[in-house]
């Protein structure tokens, strides 16, 4: 057997165990990369396994890619609600929460390790940051569902905590070598860092949308290739500028998830299942870069430290830095637990072995048991830790089917998926009674596991799913008919124009839409108008009441077919 067919073989056999494990995860609560690294571990040269590998500059490589394909697409998947939401609380723990979190752990570490402050700061600097996939896995196989702004600010510190972390690992291994001073030299490393990140990574996102919206590729498989080079593209020029090619990375996957481009669906499914295999691959082989005799003889002070950083250094950093963001005190606790550690810290600390720093071996064995404590305790402890704490929102059912628009060129047109409520407008109602916008269509309603054919007669019921095409345009004021009725509607800033079916009543406007109009409830727009008009109708031709233009969009024999209706800026319900 060839090198290369022993390496397959190997290679797949773990791969498969990786994947049967993230089952195994789900059902008992456990973060999956505990079960990737113990898969590594058995597989090792001291456990069933036999498996020798000690290449800390290849993991080191392997890490890196895998580290970049995940954080590209945590950004793909991160929403602009979700940044304008947390964004000040995120931003400021993903920076100075994360060096806070090493102070306190790296002064521990010093002390417990018998290590300089510098060192102890170099090992609180690798364990410093949280792992956006483990928490939002031990949330969602438990069935937790965070309030939003919690889940935000959850959400958005995790994924970009991870560029802070990877800097000051760096700076304190330059220190330590002598390639750089402490203080401003240090301070000018931290600004190109971020800043080239920063730079090249809106930009080359920007660009990245407008080359895949214009390309015109023949091969729907080569866009998500196409998207996986640019954003590997993003961190090569961020690292050979100086820049931190991790931010680039991320920042461009922002950029790209919120913008619409050409196969977005298709997009998402490579880069989830790349971002999967790539944490698979490199938990793994972090696996089997570990030794449990050495972790056995580091246990007492890995202990230590572990506890240092799960219940003083998060919990300080998060008092300090978001009790002025107004969270409450079961906010504050929740924030302060979740910080679960994962592939970062152990990439990190292979960072002190390739350079040959003192006492390498040692930051890599207590990172590795800290890691192991942290997700195991705090992603166990995380789901009833919320429950107790009452900071659950219930949890949407998910659709037993999926319906999507599948397209190589760039179509005006959106898939939503509605799941219904018992107290949103559309439950109980007929598909033809919702005063659904002029040109949106229900394409499909799914109840249990049935798929119901859309017809006028279709009456939803709460549980459905309602799957709708519609214009981007029109996402607001659909959103309003299957929200909860006691939801107001909320314009934005700029002029908002649709158009109606003339047989909808001024009921239906008031109980859909929140719009008054000084009318008889079941008075149709198409009567109201004419009555109105005293006759005289014609295409365009309108009225205005309570600030709301109403004008015929289609005449027919007589009847207005369509009936456009405008409101200014700031109008709605309660302007009307």
């Amino acid at each position: 057997m060839f090198a290369v067919d022993r390496i397959l073989l190997i290679g797949s056999i773990l791969l498969l165990l990786g994947i049967a494990s993230s089952k195994f995860s789900a059902r008992v609560g456990l973060p999956v990369l505990v079960l990737f690294l113990a898969i590594g571990m058995l597989a090792g040269d001291q456990a069933i396994g036999g498996i020798a590998f000690e290449n800390y500059t290849l993991a080191h490589g392997i890490g890196t890619v895998a580290l970049a394909l995940i954080l590209f697409d945590g950004g793909l998947r991160t929403s602009m609600a979700s940044i304008r939401a947390a964004a000040g609380p995120a931003i400021v723990m993903a920076t100075a929460g994360v060096l806070v979190t090493a102070l306190v752990t790296g002064l521990a570490a010093s002390y417990f390790l018998g290590l300089s402050v510098l060192e102890g700061m170099l090992l609180g600097s690798i364990v410093g940051s949280t792992d956006a996939a483990a928490v939002f896995l031990v949330l969602r196989s438990k069935g937790v569902n965070l309030r939003p702004r919690l889940a935000a600010t959850l959400e958005v510190e995790s994924a970009s905590n991870d560029p802070m972390a990877i800097f000051l690992t760096i700076g304190i291994i330059q220190i330590l070598l002598g390639e750089v001073e402490p203080g401003f030299e240090l301070i000018r490393l931290f600004i190109v860092q971020m800043g080239v990140g920063a730079v090249v990574g809106l930009l080359l996102g920007k660009a990245t949308v407008w080359t895949i919206n214009r390309v015109n590729l023949d091969a729907a498989g080569l866009y998500p290739v196409l998207t996986a080079a640019a954003g590997l593209l993003c961190f090569g020029v961020a690292a050979a500028l100086g820049g931190s090619g991790f931010l680039a990375i991320y920042l461009a996957g922002i950029v790209i998830g919120n913008h619409r481009i050409v196969f977005q669906r298709g997009i998402l499914l490579f880069h989830d299942g790349a971002a999967w295999l790539s944490q698979i691959v490199m938990f793994v082989l972090l696996g089997l870069l570990s030794f449990p005799r050495r972790l056995l003889d580091i246990a007492p002070e890995a202990l230590l430290i572990s506890a240092v950083l799960i219940f003083v250094a998060r919990p300080v950093a998060s008092a300090l830095f978001l009790a002025p963001f107004r969270f409450t005190m079961r906010e504050l606790v929740l924030l302060a637990w979740v910080g679960l550690k994962g592939a970062v810290p152990i990439v990190l600390a292979t960072f002190p072995l390739i350079f040959g720093v003192p006492n390498a071996t040692t930051f890599f064995d207590v990172t590795f048991f800290v890691v192991l404590v942290s997700a195991t305790l705090q992603g166990w402890g995380l789901p009833p830790i919320a429950t107790a704490l009452g900071l659950q929102v219930p949890l949407e059912p998910e659709p037993p089917v999926m319906l999507e628009i599948t397209s190589l060129r760039d179509v005006d047109a959106d898939i939503v998926e509605y799941g219904v409520t018992p107290d949103s407008r559309a439950a109980g109602r007929r598909l033809r009674e919702l005063a659904l916008p002029d040109g949106v269509v229900v394409a499909m309603v799914s109840r249990a596991q049935h798929i119901i054919p859309p017809r006028g007669s279709t009456r939803i019921e709460p549980g459905d799913h309602v799957f709708v095409v519609l214009q981007p345009g029109a996402r607001a004021l659909v959103d309003r008919i299957f929200a909860p009725s006691a939801d107001a509607l909320r314009l934005e800033a700029e002029p908002v124009e649709f158009a109606l079916r003339g047989e909808t009543t001024v009921g239906d406007l008031e109980e859909f839409y929140g719009i008054r109009l000084d009318a008889p409830r079941d008075q149709t727009l198409d009567a109201l108008l004419r009555e109105r008009l005293r006759g005289a109708i014609g295409e365009d031709r309108g009225i205005e009441t309570n600030g709301i233009t109403l004008y015929a969009r289609d005449v027919l024999d007589g009847r207005i077919e369509r009936v456009g209706l405008r409101l200014r800026a700031g109008d709605g319900p309660e302007a009307s």
